[in-house]
This record gives C-alpha cells, structure tokens and sequence, in this order.
C-alpha cells in the first residue's frame, strides 16, 4: 500500500500519507460511500511467521478491531469498521485533524502542569471507559494521543497493532511497543493490564512535563531503557509541581499500588482548575514508602491506602533526588534481552509454561501478609480469561484456580476446540466481594451460538488472582437457521444452586451438561 489514489476494499480512496510504524500505516483517505474523510490502517505484513500463523494473527487482528469498535467515547478515536483488502486487515477509524502529543512535544517543547493535566484528564477519561469495557490499550505514549485545534484530546490505536504481534508475543516472547513508555511488569514480560496503561499514561505526563520519559529516551540504547523500566528507578519529577503526587501514585511500581483511571481523571482535572482534589494514593506510592518487597515495620502499614490532597502549595519545583520504588532482581538465569527494530525480545530461561501440573496445589487463600484480592484484580482476570479464548487455551487455562483445573484439562480443550469466537457482550462487572458478572457470545463450529451468563468467584492463589467457582446463571442457544424455518433456540433459567463444595469448579450442573469447569462441558449437552 504506498501509492496516493489507491483503491482499498473497494470503498477507500488513499489521499495522504498520515503516519507509519513498526506495526503498520496510516492514510487519510476518503469514503467514498458516505462521502467523509477516515484514517485507514493496515497492519504490516509479517514474513517472519508461517501460513498457519499469519492466518492466526490475521483473525486476531480482525477480532481485536471489531472489540475496540464497540468502544464509543468522545476522547477515543472511534473505529468505524474492520474489514480486508487482499486478504490483509484494514481498520477504518475517525479522521481527526490534529497534533500528536509528540509532534508537540518535539516542536513546541514541555508543558506547563495544567496543561498536561488537562490532556491527562481527557485521555484517563478514555481509558476508564475503555477498561471498564474490558479493553486494555497496550502502547499510551505521546505518539497516540492526538490534540485538535480547539484543545479536543484523543487517544488512538487501541490494541490492533498489537493483535497482530499477539502471535509473536506467545511463541518467541516479541513485546511490542515503546520500552520508554512500559510499565515495569511489561519490560519484565508480563502481559499489560489495565494498571499497564495508568502507568504508561503517568509516563506520558512525566515526558509531558520534563521533557524527556522517567527512564530516558530508548533512540540510542533500548536495551538499557529496558534494564531501567523493569528496575523500576527513575528521578523525581522537578517541574511538575500540583502534578507530582499524581504522578508519583500513577508511577508506582507495583501495578496493585497504582490508582485507576477514572481516580487519575478526577485528579488531574482538579490540578487543571486549581482545586484540592483527595486522591486515594497507596501507602507505598508515597515518598519514603515501604517497598513492596521488604516487610513494613509500620503497625499500621498494612492499610491499603490514605488520602493525600493535592495542594497548590505544591508547586515549587521538588529538589533533585532519586526516586527509588520497590528495586526487584531481573531474574533471567539464562537468558537475554535483545532489541530488533525497536521491538523487544525476551528470551527467558522459564518461558510462561501451560498450567498442565499432574498434582495441582490446593487454592491458598490470601495470607494476613498479602495484599488483599481487589475490585480490579477480579475485573482484570475474568477479562484476561476471555481475551485468551479461543486462541489461546493455555493462556486462559492459566488463569483457573487449581480447583477448577481439577477438573480435567482434556474436558477443557475438548469444549474450546468446538469454539470458533467469543465476544463479551455485558462487560465484567463485581456483583459482590470477589464476585464477577459477566455475559458471553459463544459461536460453536457447527454455527451453533450460545449467549451466556456467568458468575466467577475469585480467589488469590500464591499472590495472583485466579478463576475459582463458575457458576452458570443463564444461556440461550441458537441453532443454525434451515431453509424454511426459524432458528431454534432454548433458554436455561438461572441456577439457584448452593456454590459449589470444595473440588467442583462451579454451579452449571444443568441437564445434559456437567459440572462447571470454566466451559468445560460438553458444548452438545
């Protein structure tokens, strides 16, 4: 695709050249449908991956288009449709003429507080929405937020670049993005979260407002950007003043320690009108904290959070010193970092193994010590869980508590290997203490659709959360249509069950089907 005036998916006339990556281009380009302007991009093509492959990340491209279409907020840049032109995912996007964040940055030079406080606040509006939908943007650097003429702030490029590095990421341990923009659980090559993206938006302000990321620029030695991030070391912010606390609570190194995004909008758009919001800052987010890796001598330290307000007494400019969060080894026992294109490769001595262990560990609860399971963590796994499927069976049988993996990994595969799509139709929302709603499209390979709805109860094993009852509280199957009739479907009624004893993995014994054990089950039952 690298000539003006071409035709795309017979509807898409090139115009100008926007913008390119390491994941794809970008065009202007006109509809010539409905007659307006769209940004269009295609991702790369990937010689590097083989037919089965490439056909894999295509999908995964296609699906993680039509998910990040469903989200409609007026700081996102809206996708209007995913669709292919020879053979390669496009996907069409609203056309916004503006800056980038970037583009600003390097001609204009920094910005005051407010001003990155006002462009925090819309995006951080943006990505709560996004989050609370179950998607995770995966790469907010200044190079994606774009900022219009009337001061309008969007952010673009969720997830589809990535989708199509999904296949890379799983088989030869490639991470995309930006290393100046990671979290440090990311360098460390664990998959973005939601916390991932309030880190990597906190990033975005600190540049905003210092001129440069937390951990230096990666032009010249990403590799070393990269040793830095996943240390989790970075100075102080000097020129931040009434942004500073924020910052510091959006910076911190563990991901449980960070603020979330719609906490980050109400904070920075109080710096923006120069009031005193009270943010609900970590106790280890604050100056002088405990790290996460030594126990606190502090009585009272295990509180999970005190308020800090953010006062404009604040302002004058913090002096220079090193600002050192929870400071953890790099475990790599064999094995090496390399930077190719700009694109990490982890090659790691212990590769993420399937959790296929003859004899699973019993569920531990959370210890008194631990951190407590939070709203987030349950929201977070259950979206993971399904973000994996089906694609990815031993991403998501991974997140199953060993309880429910008791019950047999072949009835797992056997059920998903029947599975061709799954779309999340109602959002994981808490129903009640590590309690999780949420409802599922499910398209079977024989054309079958069910739309289900599950309660997941969560618990903590060894300090990570996981899947550990599924109860099943409504589905409705739809057969395929025939000729000359209308498509059959039934409704299972909600389950009024007791939970499950110890052992089952949750409360779907319907007729025909059997115990819950993530979908485990017969999908012809």
């Amino acid at each position: 695709m690298s000539e003006v005036g071409r035709l795309l998916a017979g509807r898409y006339r090139l115009r100008r050249r926007l913008g390119s990556g390491g994941m794809g281009v970008v065009w202007k380009a006109i509809d010539l449908r409905l007659q307006r302007p769209v940004a269009v991009k295609q991702l790369r093509e990937q010689p590097e991956l083989d037919a089965g492959d490439s056909e894999e990340a295509r999908q995964r491209a296609m699906r993680e288009g039509r998910i990040a279409a469903k989200l409609y907020h007026p700081n996102a840049i809206a996708v209007h449709d995913v669709v292919e032109d020879g053979g390669q995912p496009l996907l069409i996007m609203e056309y916004l003429p503006s800056r980038s964040l970037a583009d600003i940055l390097g001609q204009d030079g920094r910005l005051t507080p407010r001003e990155a406080a006002s462009i925090g606040a819309q995006v951080a509006a943006a990505l709560a929405e996004a989050h609370a939908a179950g998607i995770v943007h995966r790469d907010v650097k200044p190079g994606n937020i774009l900022i219009a003429d009337d001061g309008t702030v969007k952010i673009g490029d969720f997830g589809i670049s990535h989708a199509a590095g999904d296949i890379s990421v799983t088989r030869s341990g490639v991470v995309p993005g930006t290393p100046a923009y990671f979290a440090p659980e990311v360098a460390r090559g664990r998959t973005p979260t939601a916390a991932s993206d309030v880190f990597s938006l906190g990033a975005t302000l600190y540049a905003a407002v210092e001129g440069a990321p937390p951990f230096g620029e990666d032009d010249d030695n990403s590799l070393t950007v990269l040793h830095r991030v996943a240390e989790g070391v970075f100075d102080e912010p000097r020129h931040a003043g009434p942004l500073k606390p924020l910052l510091l609570t959006m910076l911190a190194v563990d991901p449980a320690e960070r603020i979330g995004a719609a906490q980050v909008k109400a904070a920075a758009q109080a710096v923006v009108t120069g009031g005193r919001p009270a943010i609900e800052l970590p106790r280890q987010a604050q100056v002088g904290a405990v790290s996460a890796d030594e126990p606190a001598t502090d009585p009272l330290a295990t509180s999970s959070a005190q308020t800090m307000p953010v006062r404009t007494e604040d302002m004058a400019a913090a002096p220079r010193r090193k600002w050192q969060p929870s400071r953890r080894a790099l475990l790599y026992a064999a094995g090496a970092l390399v930077v190719v294109a700009g694109v990490v490769v982890f090659v790691v001595s212990r590769p993420e193994q399937p959790a296929t262990v003859a004899q699973p560990r019993p569920t531990t609860p959370t210890s008194a010590t631990s951190r407590p399971l939070t709203e987030q963590d349950a929201l977070q796994v259950v979206s993971n869980y399904y973000a994996a499927l089906p694609e990815q069976p031993d991403r998501a049988w991974a997140r199953l508590s060993p309880r429910m993996q008791a019950q047999g990994r072949e009835r797992f595969d056997s059920y998903w290997s029947n599975v061709t799509e799954v779309t999340v139709v109602s959002p994981p929302r808490t129903t009640g203490e590590n309690t999780v709603h949420v409802g599922v499209e499910i398209a079977l390979s024989d054309g079958t659709t069910m739309t289900e709805y599950h309660q997941f109860g969560i618990v903590k094993v060894d300090g990570t959360p996981r899947i550990d009852t599924d109860s099943l509280l409504d589905s409705k199957r739809v057969e395929p249509s025939r000729s000359g009739t209308d498509p059959a479907s039934d409704t299972l009624e909600a389950s009024s069950q007791a939970p499950p004893p110890p052992g089952d993995g949750g409360a779907d014994d319907k007729p025909g089907r059997g115990n819950g054990n993530g979908h485990g089950r017969n999908p012809n039952g």
